[in-house]
């Protein structure tokens, strides 16, 4: 009986730390979002970019005392920088815990099944093509990005796919095969690019220096669904751990789970990527040291995940327009730093990690 007891009070204990965790989180979130608003070349005190925002919100009615330049600093250039970010950050997070959780592989990343090497050769096109092209607040770069992802995803799910059933293996090792022969088409485009490679490669490696309204109203809603989606299957994600012949007969319809998170997966991050390249590690860095510290119970680690991701890519942009201001490093380079120590650990230690 005492045993049943320590064992309902420490489920109980778990389930506390986790939802102080999501709480804290999304307090330091906000908290971040405020500080790297604040923080740029031009000094604007915290009080005013409070009364900056405040003044923004319905039924609030507060007699500016600040500049124009200062909120149009704030408003059109940092702000929507910062949401973006935050909702790229959020994106790969909960798409690599997805992959994760689906392939039941700790090294998988948002983009093991073509997403990066298609957006990528998407957006290469857009830069050789001899016009330009803009409309609906985008242009023709994220337009041809986001179609790239797309299409290579769904060619690797139709060479995957074996009848009515979607083998994991097959899939990861189409994705591989295709983000190759992708690779090799967009380094033989690079090289004849003249003088738009230097455009091409700091796309390649990443950058929220362009972001816009615009933007960020393009992106957040195939975040948001995408998410919500994710998140109300994390329980048949947790039955998954299981192995899928156990899960079925658990009564999941595991076809068809994997259909519907690869769908959302995919969609949120050729939607991150498309407008601000690829960044990589996220994927993998976010979701395992969520793991780590909270456990693997996919109704915390998802969420976790989202609030850490968009933390980290916050914090990481912020890293690269100020460490060598004002010169900008590509935030591919900084999350790199932090992924690469990460990753070799991973590879050290693959064989104890638990899901």
């Amino acid at each position: 009986m005492i045993p049943l007891v320590r064992a309902t009070h420490a489920y109980h204990l778990r389930w506390r730390s986790r939802l102080y965790g999501i709480a804290g989180l999304a307090l330091l979130l906000g908290v971040i979002m405020v500080v790297a608003t604040a923080v740029g070349s031009t000094h604007i005190p915290l009080n005013t970019i409070w009364g900056i925002l405040l003044s923004r919100l319905p039924l609030i009615d507060i007699i500016p005392a600040w500049s124009a330049a200062a909120e149009t600093i704030i408003i059109d250039i940092r702000l929507p920088r910062v949401l973006l970010a935050g909702l790229v950050g959020a994106a790969l997070a909960i798409a690599g815990a997805t992959y994760q959780g689906l392939f039941r592989n700790p090294l998988a990343d948002p983009y093991l099944i073509g997403v990066a090497q298609g957006a990528a050769l998407g957006a290469v096109i857009g830069f050789l093509l001899p016009f330009t092209w803009h409309g609906m607040g985008f242009g023709i770069i994220p337009l041809l990005a986001f179609t790239g992802a797309l299409v290579s995803t769904t060619i690797v799910y139709g060479l995957a796919r074996v009848g009515k059933t979607l083998p994991v293996t097959t899939l990861i090792l189409a994705g591989v095969a295709l983000g190759a022969l992708l690779g090799s088409i967009i380094s033989y485009l690079i090289i004849f690019s003249g003088e738009k490679m230097h455009g091409i490669i700091f796309w390649l490696m990443g950058s929220f220096s362009l972001s816009q309204w615009s933007e960020v109203k393009i992106v957040l809603p195939y975040v948001v669904v995408g998410i919500v989606i994710i998140l109300l299957y994390a329980r048949p994600l947790n039955i998954m751990q299981l192995g899928e012949e156990q899960a079925q007969q658990l009564g999941i319809n595991v076809e068809r789970l994997k259909l519907v998170l690869l769908v959302a997966a995919t969609l949120i991050t050729a939607a991150a990527v498309s407008f601000v390249g690829i960044i990589g590690f996220v994927g993998i860095i976010i979701p395992h040291a969520v793991r780590l510290i909270w456990g693997a119970d996919h109704r915390f680690l998802l969420p976790l995940s989202v609030l850490t991701g968009a933390i980290f890519l916050i914090l990481t942009d912020l890293i690269a327009r100020t460490a060598l201001a004002p010169t900008e490093i590509p935030i591919g380079v900084i999350t790199a730093l932090c992924g690469a120590p990460f990753f070799l650990y991973l590879l050290r230690r693959k064989r104890k990690i638990l899901f």
